[in-house]
């Protein structure tokens, strides 16, 4: 008779000889031992296969999945629907979970029965470690509840993919990860936000997320920002400005004119900015106007397009004490 295992692991790989075994241990000293690993090989061309059926030969909780080379939404589609278990769980070839991690995300799930996604903090790793991954590892390891994951959604993907846990009931609801030409795991977070469902987190850093030049969202067009944009685009007018006839935009720096470059037919009526010599003028097409311009709070929408934690929390400080509410009159995007 065949045990079904609680978690069902899923961890794609394309060439990853030098840290699968890493990656692949990590899960094997999980204090949770209640779980499958699916390796699903990518049509490696070096010891990665190897590697993985040396595992499984170890482990009869590892299977692996052998795939001629289709991308990793298709690696990530397959190793889902072999998947046995009622939570499925993310793995990358290049990180390292720490032991406790299954454990406490697990708990998680079954202390709130309605979330249907979470994740855990980060640890950044690796040499090629800068002030922007370390800005962003800040962000997203202070995006903890429900409410906060929500409220920072249209800024980047506040959940890391590789700590990804997801109730495979729900996973199946939406259809499981999809290839719309943009970030697959951002993606099913926005339908998984627009179907409703619940987000958590696990409050320790309980994944160690490995930065290099080589990484899949580092080298592929599909996690460009030009992409990020067409799928908060793409969600926006499913969501916030679904209704809004009219809309501004905060926001004419270097986020705010890529914003403007290409909203397309849709764009802002007009576009707040604090600096004198950008006020009055046309940029791409959108007038530019100062704050007080901005309609009263209930009456219109508004997205903010700024890069900086410090520009969020000056335009936060300006809005809120005059009656806006974030997310029923202001939303940040980056």
């Amino acid at each position: 008779m065949e045990i079904t295992p609680l978690v069902s692991v899923v961890l794609p790989c394309f060439d990853a000889a030098q840290t699968l075994s890493a990656a692949i241990q990590s899960i094997r000293v999980q204090t949770f031992e209640d779980w499958e690993l699916i390796v699903v090989d990518d049509g490696s061309t070096d010891a990665s296969v190897k590697i993985s059926e040396d595992a499984a030969r170890a482990d009869d909780r590892i299977r692996v999945i052998r795939l001629s080379h289709a991308g990793i939404v298709e690696a990530l589609q397959r190793g889902c629907e072999a998947a046995h278990g009622p939570l499925i769980a993310r793995m990358d070839a290049d990180d390292v979970a720490l032991p406790s991690r299954f454990e406490e995300q697990v708990r998680l799930m079954e202390r709130d029965d309605g979330v249907a996604l979470c994740g855990t903090q980060v640890r950044m790793v690796g040499g090629t470690i800068g002030y922007g991954r370390n800005r962003y590892e800040t962000w997203v390891n202070a995006l903890v509840t429900h409410e906060e994951i929500v409220r920072e959604l249209f800024v980047e993907c506040p959940i890391p993919h590789p700590t990804f846990m997801i109730r495979r009931s729900c996973y199946e609801a939406l259809g499981g990860y999809k290839d719309n030409g943009w970030a697959e795991d951002y993606d099913l977070c926005m339908r998984a936000f627009l179907a409703g469902m619940r987000f958590g987190k696990v409050a320790q850093p309980l994944l160690n997320w490995t930065e290099s030049p080589q990484r899949l969202s580092m080298i592929s067009p599909r996690y460009g920002l030009d992409r990020f944009r067409a799928l908060k685009r793409h969600y926006l007018f499913l969501t916030y400005l679904k209704e809004a006839d009219r809309f501004y935009q905060w926001g004419a720096g270097e986020v705010g004119k890529a914003w403007l470059r290409e909203w397309g037919d849709r764009k802002p009526i007009a576009a707040v900015d604090i600096n004198p010599h950008k006020i009055g003028r046309t940029i791409h097409g959108v007038p530019i106007v100062p704050p007080d311009a901005l309609p009263e709070p209930g009456r219109g929408f508004t997205v903010v397009a700024v890069g900086a934690p410090d520009a969020r929390r000056e335009i936060r400080a300006w809005l809120i004490p005059r009656g806006y509410r974030e997310l029923r009159d202001f939303l940040f995007l980056a």
